[in-house]
């Protein structure tokens, strides 16, 4: 993929996100004609249930935080501990990053990055709000990490790096900041059959929408394996289908792409 596709990929996501981000935190829908994520209005934390949250993870966090976003739930896996470093790739309104910040308390750190500045501004609005002494929310790519070399425990993200143009390049700055050790946990979308051109050329809808952008298990395992990561595992999740039809419902998309857990650790 050329740069000039790499850069229309990344603002029609900004776009996308910003849209999403100055929606008034009181609306129960992520759909809009303006967003154009789907056809009709959802329950954020209906959403969240079935991408595996508990009800008392949807209800510990700020009001507005949570906007129905992402394909599973990270903090199932990470493992987070007292103290540790968290970096949340695509932060969004806050919702894993707060979730996470109080899993590794007062004495641990979680970055958030997210390249949408509106989110930025909701997640540290919502950290404000929520009185939480421990997040940072950095504007930046993913792809260029404003996060220091092996400075990292865990990295967490949900449904984020599907939106990367250059996912390879995602995963080579996750492996520069996570200590020897650390650890990726991340919920996103893979491929289990090849994309139709239709789904695949379409930026302004699918793209946006964690569809299009979507890799095979052993395209992600060769990337990471390509980064210098081990104990690498990637294991879809059938049950996702329930919640992913629901993404394009005209679109049929659950016969091409499911939600997967992705494990892998820095030697």
């Amino acid at each position: 993929m050329n740069i000039i596709n790499e850069d229309e990929i990344r603002k029609n996501v900004r776009s996308r996100y910003k849209q999403i981000a100055l929606q008034e935190v009181n609306s129960n829908s992520c759909c809009s004609s303006e967003v154009n994520c789907c056809d009709t209005a959802l329950d954020f934390d209906e959403i969240s249930a079935k991408m595996g949250y508990s009800s008392e993870q949807i209800s510990d966090v700020p009001v507005g935080a949570n906007m129905g976003l992402g394909c599973g739930n990270p903090q199932a896996i990470a493992e987070l501990k007292s103290g540790e470093v968290v970096l949340d790739l695509g932060s969004g309104g806050g919702f894993d990053s707060f979730l996470a910040a109080k899993q590794i308390g007062v004495n641990g750190h979680v970055i958030g990055v997210d390249m949408t500045p509106e989110m930025i501004s909701k997640a540290r609005f919502n950290a404000s709000k929520g009185g939480y002494t421990n997040t940072d929310f950095r504007l930046g790519e993913i792809e260029n990490l404003p996060v220091a070399d092996e400075t990292v425990d865990v990295i967490i993200s949900n449904c984020v790096i599907n939106l990367s143009p250059n996912k390879p390049q995602v995963f080579k700055e996750a492996y520069r900041v996570l200590k020897s050790g650390g650890r990726l946990a991340i919920s996103d979308i893979v491929t289990t059959a090849e994309l139709p051109p239709q789904i695949k050329n379409d930026i302004d809808a699918l793209y946006s929408g964690c569809i299009s952008g979507a890799s095979s298990i052993a395209d992600l395992q060769m990337m990471l394996e390509q980064c210098g990561f081990i104990h690498i595992t990637i294991q879809p999740k059938d049950e996702s289908k329930e919640f992913i039809k629901d993404w394009a419902p005209h679109a049929n998309v659950e016969n091409y792409i499911v939600s997967s857990v992705i494990k892998a650790v820095k030697p």
